[in-house]
């Protein structure tokens, strides 16, 4: 399989979960691979796992300043990017709306929203002019459904949501994609921290019966990457056992 063969592909929240399971999937299908999250020994394990072509980058996305350095850095030094994955998020805290506080919803929004505004704006316009390029943001079941308690979170996967579908829009002119896949009850280390009961609480809600892989969705946010899904664009994606289409949450 070589669907990413020549391909630069940078993703951001890489150190673990479905950003470490695309990329494995995106490196596997011959592509080149630049890691960015924040913790630097994850990373690098991954990137000497991946080979040769991996590069990776230490970053808080939630510093604006730095991220635009990494991604100055990652134009300079590693060429033109292909396909952009911003995979990296916060949940917040959890709290009724009028105590939830005003620095805590901003910090949500900076790493949810902010930052993925912040890396579309940066890299786009090179993108643009290449005629060519995709782009794809993680949401949530929360970009499409309101949650009690975690008002920073819904506001900040509504707004990506929508952050996608304005910049397909614009980019589709120029050949360049952009999407938002939908993580349903995927198993990340999150998950791994909860209680049995729990675990099973959470699969009895979803039609298939089970929650979902961080390789399942890995492998769908390849193929949107990828030019399998050339005709693919503003869409929203969900990879959630059917949750979504069939159940509120």
């Amino acid at each position: 399989m070589s669907a990413f063969a020549g391909r630069h592909v940078v993703i951001t929240g890489a150190s673990s979960g479905i950003g470490e399971a695309s990329a494995r999937v995106i490196a596997r299908a011959g592509g080149r691979v630049t890691l960015i999250a924040r913790r630097a020994e994850r990373l690098a394990a991954l990137a000497q796992e991946l080979g040769e072509d991996t590069r990776w980058f230490a970053l808080d996305v939630a510093d604006g300043r730095a991220q635009r350095a990494v991604f100055d850095a990652i134009l300079e030094q590693l060429g033109p990017i292909d396909g952009l994955f911003l995979n990296a998020g916060t949940g917040g805290a959890f709290a009724p709306v009028e105590s939830y506080g005003e620095a805590a919803f901003e910090t949500v929004l900076g790493v949810n929203l902010l930052a993925p505004y912040r890396a579309i704006a940066q890299v786009l316009p090179a993108m643009k002019a290449r005629g060519k390029g995709a782009i794809l943001v993680t949401g949530s079941l929360a970009s499409e459904r309101g949650m009690a308690n975690n008002a920073a979170y819904v506001a900040s996967k509504h707004a990506v949501l929508g952050l996608s579908r304005a910049v397909a829009l614009e980019a589709a002119p120029f050949g360049v994609r952009c999407n938002c896949i939908v993580p349903g009850f995927i198993e990340t280390e999150m998950f791994a921290n909860l209680p049995p009961d729990a675990l099973s609480h959470i699969a009895a809600r979803v039609p298939q019966g089970r929650t979902g892989s961080a390789e399942e969705l890995g492998e769908v946010a390849a193929f949107l990457l990828c030019d399998a899904a050339s005709h693919v664009t503003g869409q929203s994606l969900a990879v959630d056992g059917g949750v979504l289409g069939t159940l509120t949450v």
